[in-house]
């Protein structure tokens, strides 16, 4: 037996990279699960394995997950009491954005931070193709949605990872940490990616004209290493991102702003709905807190309704 880092998933398939530097393809044995919740995949990038030795065809087992640090997740889909495990043993989360070809909804944006909260991971919001954003309106605009999450507490970077401009901010903020690079498809994560790996060679694609939506170029999670120290564990892109494992009563705990005013409500059990005397419903008549983080909030207590999915 022997221990590793997974640093790519392709599926059923893993490459484990050992103490010594070797890569050694891998397969899962046995069935693993995190507190008995089902996974589209069990061993995820990042974690910590023990492997057993090589078979004949080159391919060794995975035997055992050793215990985690912490991961993130979300809900394979809509209809699916599923999860999908993004990364696990990281020390941030960096979600990539664009506020034009493709638009990143605010929704969207919310659903990651407030996962990156629940599960203490620290997140940063960097806002690429800002160069597409030439018009007063566009740069009100970026300035609009920098200042809302910048207020709120999170590190906001500006980029081009075409031209590069942005790129030395967005390296110092990954160097030396292991972070997980997420964000919906098109917005320019496999252009980053070759920016910051030289000789990665990221597939890139264009965005789709009929649907201003990006193309999936990248089908499997991998850990990149980063030539100042540290890694990236890029993942595909994705479109949605339903929360799991959110508890009602905890979800206002995850949006900052929110938590700050509810120490205010009149009732300790407030779900910030409907309450009288409820601090947070006040903050965001006086527009302390914002319509669309507010309209994410109730989103994420819908997520949380457990008959949604069954």
């Amino acid at each position: 037996m022997s221990l590793g880092k997974v640093i790519r998933n392709t599926g059923a398939h893993y490459v484990v990279e050992t103490a010594d530097g070797s890569e050694i393809p891998c397969k899962a044995k046995g069935n693993f699960r995190i507190k008995g919740i089902r996974t589209t995949n069990p061993v995820a990038v990042g974690d910590n394995v023990e492997i057993g030795p090589t078979g004949p065809d080159g391919v060794a087992f995975i035997t055992k997950i050793l215990p985690r640090s912490n991961y993130i997740i979300r809900r394979a889909s809509n209809l699916s009491k599923e999860a999908h495990i993004l990364a696990a043993n990281i020390d941030q989360a960096m979600l990539v954005v664009s506020l034009v070809h493709p638009t990143t909804s605010t929704t969207f944006v919310d659903r990651f931070l407030a996962t990156a909260e629940a599960y203490g991971i620290e997140a940063i919001i960097a806002i690429n193709k800002v160069d597409l954003l030439d018009d007063e309106d566009s740069r009100e605009l970026l300035d609009a949605f920098s200042y809302l999450y910048q207020s709120i507490g999170y590190k906001t970077l500006r980029l081009c990872a075409k031209s590069g401009d942005g790129l030395a901010e967005v390296a110092a903020a990954l160097s030396g940490k292991i972070t997980l690079l997420s964000g919906n498809s098109g917005v320019g994560k496999s252009t980053l990616i070759n920016d910051l790996v030289p000789g990665v060679n990221a597939k890139t694609a264009e965005i789709s004209a009929a649907h201003d939506q990006g193309q999936h170029t990248t089908t499997f999670s991998q850990m990149y290493k980063l030539p100042g120290g540290g890694a990236i564990i890029d993942t595909p892109g994705i479109r949605g991102f339903g929360t799991i494992e959110f508890k009602k009563n905890e979800v206002a705990h995850y949006f900052p702003e929110i938590f700050r005013e509810s120490v205010n409500c009149r009732f300790d059990d407030c779900t910030h709905t409907h309450e009288p005397g409820c601090a947070v419903l006040k903050a965001v008549e006086d527009a302390r807190i914002s319509q669309s983080r507010y309209a994410s909030y109730l989103s994420i207590l819908d997520d949380a309704d457990e008959g949604k999915y069954r």
